[in-house]
């Protein structure tokens, strides 16, 4: 058989097309229990929201969750410091954005809805429960996982072709 003037056995199959690495459908972190921290984790969701390609008005509504998420993990766990876990997945096949945010307070979150108009915190999970499509929290033997969950419209998992 001969390819492009290049000997080769009968047995040797052309070379497929190359694919680029696909954009990994879930990442996950590790940081300080500090209050930074929820800034570092909304900067690094709106970087993975644009390699997943997630559209405005969603990324914008999970930037804003996962900030409330992890404010609420660092405030559970305060005199403990330590770490938070943040997970961000895309499950392009059904539509979805998981966002979880892990800590090691057994403290249940609790949505405040009467909170006063002058009052500087409580509304995180008021937010979570409005814009999320759904969410919940999930209690391991050292702390729980607090998660919420949005619609992508139109999600598929990127996988970059050349």
């Amino acid at each position: 058989m001969r390819t492009k003037g290049i000997a080769m056995s009968a047995r040797a199959r052309p070379v497929a097309t190359r694919l680029a690495p696909a954009v990994p459908p879930a990442v996950a972190y590790r940081v300080p229990s500090e209050p930074r921290s929820s800034g570092w984790a909304r900067g690094e969701l709106r970087r993975q929201l644009r390699r997943w390609r997630v559209p405005g008005e969603v990324a914008w509504a999970a930037e804003l969750l996962a900030s409330e998420l992890v404010a609420n993990a660092v405030r559970a766990q305060a005199a403990g410091g330590g770490w938070v876990g943040i997970r961000f997945a895309l499950s392009g096949g059904v539509g979805r954005l998981r966002l979880e945010v892990r800590d090691a307070s057994g403290e249940q979150p609790v949505v405040n809805d009467d909170v006063e108009e002058d009052a500087e915190c409580g509304r995180g999970l008021v937010l979570v429960d409005a814009l999320a499509r759904c969410w919940g929290v999930e209690a391991d033997g050292t702390g729980k996982v607090v998660w919420a969950e949005l619609a992508v419209p139109g999600a598929a998992c990127g996988i970059a072709r050349r």
